[in-house]
């Protein structure tokens, strides 16, 4: 681990730049925490929740002007693998609690620690660094790009959907939600998902979070449920984490609704399954989804599309660490062979002429000995990295510039995928 003092990182006179220790920081982590987002456990809540930060992955910045140093701003990492087109993963650092004080604010913190994280994500090996963004208009001057997105659907009470052969075999299960009972079916079943973007919860606490039920979260709505799809064998296809708010109209009807945490299924019978089960439920008058991805099977499932509204979010942004080793790293649905023109002002080594050559089944990226093909900002090329938005959308925004003619479509339908790129919860 590099040196954080060898970092580079500018600082204002009385701010020092640390790693953090998850224990004997663990009370100034969480007050930052809250300071930044106005945010804390509530003392009901507090029986069940778990430290989820893994150990030697914060950083922080405290204030030593005064008599007693202060941490004013605080990041933390997860280390994930991120699928990307053609099955691999590959090693990511997933920024999580970046967290600067109010009062600090406008010093230049932020940039420090996100330079501070992207050295250290680099010197583990990590070519990749993955995050949900609080703020939209942050992280894109540090070379992230929007690589995945999703939708949350409102579906009324008894959607008509599309018959699936086998879903009328498909059994749904409606439970309690447990965590000791139902954290490895749902690890099952969601680690079974072949999709780019698709990262998984590979620690105890990250598997057991989805199925935590914080008091304080049901403001009169029931405890949580899940409903589980079964084959007439038992084998789990497919599960929604789920709870009921129960209302009613001033003419007594019911107008409850059903909020879905999050939702997955296998294949388009689990699905037609599982949402025609939700969707029927007694009292209920709509079904509100969690983040789905944008080609999810119920948008196919749906029949009056205008019936069910849809409302698409950024979903995880990506920043390439190593530019080479992350473009051979996946695969290419149609030949490719181009220069990319890649400027990065944060990490240079990125920057420069790569010559992509690939398809299907493997690829190759090595300094390039001819002139550019497309140019582009690392922001940008992490956008198409795993298929979720097109060269060519670039381009027409002004963002990607074909410099050689008839290069940029070719290289548009290559770095494209047949799946689009998604992930199902939040870090």
């Amino acid at each position: 681990m590099p040196d954080l003092g060898a970092l580079g990182v500018t600082l204002p006179a009385g701010y020092r730049l640390a790693e953090l220790d998850d224990t004997g920081d663990r009370e100034a982590l969480l007050d930052i925490d809250r300071w930044a987002f106005a945010d804390f456990t509530e003392p009901e809540d507090e029986a069940g929740w778990r430290w989820p930060l893994e150990p030697g992955r914060s950083v922080g910045i405290w204030d030593e002007r005064g008599d007693v140093p202060r941490l004013v701003a605080a990041h933390s990492s997860y280390a994930f693998t991120l699928p990307v087109p053609g099955g691999q993963r590959v090693p990511t650092a997933g920024l999580t609690w970046v967290s600067v004080h109010p009062g600090h604010r406008r010093r230049g913190l932020a940039r420090a620690m996100v330079v501070a994280h992207l050295h250290r994500s680099i010197a583990r090996g990590e070519i990749v660094s993955a995050l949900n963004a609080a703020e939209a208009g942050i992280y894109g001057r540090y070379g992230y790009g929007i690589a995945t997105h999703h939708v949350h659907m409102t579906l009324p009470r008894r959607t008509d959907l599309r018959e699936v052969p086998g879903s009328d075999d498909l059994v749904v299960e409606l439970e309690s939600a447990d965590p000791d009972r139902h954290a490895t079916l749902l690890q099952e079943v969601h680690a079974a998902v072949d999709r780019p973007g698709w990262i998984t919860r590979d620690t105890p606490v990250l598997r057991r979070r989805p199925l935590l039920d914080r008091p304080s979260e049901r403001r009169g709505a029931e405890a949580l449920r899940i409903a589980v799809v079964r084959t007439a064998a038992g084998e789990p296809r497919g599960y929604a984490i789920f709870r009921r708010h129960s209302s009613w109209s001033d003419a007594h009807d019911p107008q409850g609704v059903v909020k879905v945490r999050e939702a997955v299924a296998l294949d388009a019978a689990a699905a037609r399954a599982l949402w025609g089960t939700l969707a029927d439920l007694d009292l209920m008058s709509s079904v509100e989804t969690g983040e789905l991805a944008t080609d999810d099977a119920l948008r196919g499932l749906v029949v009056d599309h205008r019936a069910a509204r849809a409302v698409e979010h950024d979903g995880v942004w990506l920043r390439l660490l190593d530019v080479p080793a992350a473009l051979s790293a996946r695969h290419y649905q149609a030949p490719v062979d181009v220069v990319l023109e890649v400027r990065d002002t944060l990490l240079p080594g990125n920057s420069g002429r790569w010559h992509l050559r690939g398809g299907p089944d493997a690829a190759t990226v090595v300094p390039a000995a001819r002139g550019a093909d497309v140019a582009l900002d690392v922001a940008d090329l992490a956008a198409v990295y795993v298929g979720g938005t097109s060269l060519g959308a670039l381009a027409l925004a002004g963002r990607a510039r074909e410099i050689t003619p008839g290069t940029l479509a070719a290289a548009s339908a290559a770095f494209g995928w047949p799946v689009a790129p998604a992930m199902s919860w939040g870090f």
